[in-house]
């Protein structure tokens, strides 16, 4: 999420006044997906019992009885986090080729940064958490990083197992959840519930580690579809689909219409076939959304007369992307769990609003911080303790 992005290029309608070296369409890319990261995260934070309760499979909402939630939660659920793993991959292929550039030793010069993003999510995991997606990337990206020295071939096949494999596990994971139809245990229990309401942030941190093997569960089974984005964004950004040319707005309308034409299709009727779905619908069908909505996303700004204040705004947010993340959860920790305003709890039975209320004001935050603290700095806090301690 920090990476330099290496072109002069702007992008056509977007409206960013795009500093050296950056391509202002990834930018804005990678801020409306790490806001919509939130849409599904903040769900998570609002529910009592938090994390556990969604391990333990907490009710999703009825798209007949709370529609407004369930359109809301729907076009989230898995769509932007597969968004934000195609710009990691994409940002790798850009430092790849800086590195080939300054005659760097790859992917040897490469590790210290993966292995600080690991530190990074685990004291996120740890303090914040225990959904965190920095640590799945930091280490998939080892493995990708090696990749990217290998044939295009090599990578071909890489990502035709990974993504092959990856379905066959989730279609057995899913007839698996068909042939066990009980519907017993669901939803996290009193105890647990009551650590995020009323239990101390040590309680917190305690049960995270305890409970870190089933916390941590999600990159393990989902390994393959994170290497196969990966390596997809490394295609993606070779065949030139975000530069700002008549290939890259050709290739945009393109992934807008077939991913948004076949996944929104497949995902609809995943939803609505119920629960046990579930990890088709997050796992399989929502990847190919997100293709959606990258290329919806470039066709706007190519075409449309977009708002320069949105533009800018979801451009800071992206240049920022790793602080936003890191925070957009600390707010949503300060505001549902116990140890600040306890909403999940007073919250409770009271409906939806609140949650996309909540949502709405935290990505109003991170657009205006954003904002302003690059009007005085080059790069996000903790952009910039990543680049000092990389240097030292």
């Amino acid at each position: 999420m920090t990476e330099s992005l290496r072109t002069s290029t702007d992008t056509a309608g977007t409206g960013i006044a795009a500093p050296r070296g950056r391509m202002p369409l990834l930018d804005v890319l990678r801020g409306v997906a790490i806001l919509g990261t939130l849409m599904t995260n903040v769900w998570i934070f609002a529910t009592p019992g938090s994390e556990w309760a969604f391990l333990q499979g907490a009710p999703v909402a009825d798209p007949f009885e709370q529609p407004a939630e369930a359109l809301f939660r729907f076009l989230a659920d898995g769509k932007f986090l597969s968004l934000l793993t195609i710009l990691f991959g994409v940002g790798l292929a850009i430092q790849y080729d800086s590195a080939k550039r300054r005659g760097t030793a790859w992917p040897r010069g490469y590790r210290p940064r993966a292995l600080f993003l690991f530190a990074e999510g685990t004291v996120h995991f740890v303090l914040v958490f225990g959904f965190d997606v920095l640590m799945g990337y930091a280490l998939t990206a080892l493995l990708a990083a090696r990749l990217l020295v290998r044939s295009e071939r090599r990578r071909r096949i890489v990502m035709r197992v990974s993504v092959s494999l990856h379905v066959l596990v989730m279609a057995v994971i899913t007839l698996a959840l068909l042939a066990d139809p009980a519907d017993e245990h669901r939803g996290a229990s009193a105890a647990t519930v009551e650590i995020y309401a009323h239990g101390s942030w040590l309680d917190q941190i305690s049960f995270r580690l305890e409970n870190a093997i089933a916390l941590r569960m999600e990159p393990v089974i989902s390994f393959g579809l994170l290497l196969f984005l990966f390596l997809l964004g490394v295609r993606l950004y070779r065949a030139g689909v975000f530069g700002a040319t008549d290939r890259g707005r050709l290739l945009r309308a393109r992934l807008a219409c077939w991913g948004l034409g076949i996944g929104l299709p497949l995902n609809a009727a995943l939803y609505l076939g119920g629960e046990d779905l579930f990890f088709l619908g997050r796992y399989v069908a929502a990847p190919v959304v997100a293709l959606g909505y990258l290329g919806l996303i470039g066709v706007l700004l190519d075409r449309a007369r977009v708002p320069g204040a949105a533009t800018r705004g979801l451009s800071a947010v992206g240049r920022t992307a790793l602080t936003c993340y890191v925070l957009q959860n600390t707010l949503c920790m300060l505001a549902c769990y116990g140890i600040g305003l306890g909403l999940a709890e007073s919250r409770a039975g009271s409906g939806p609003w609140w949650v996309m209320g909540l949502w709405a004001v935290i990505c109003a935050i991170l657009v205006g911080g954003a904002s302003l603290w690059l009007r005085r700095f080059s790069h996000g806090p903790l952009e910039s303790v990543q680049r000092w301690a990389l240097r030292r």
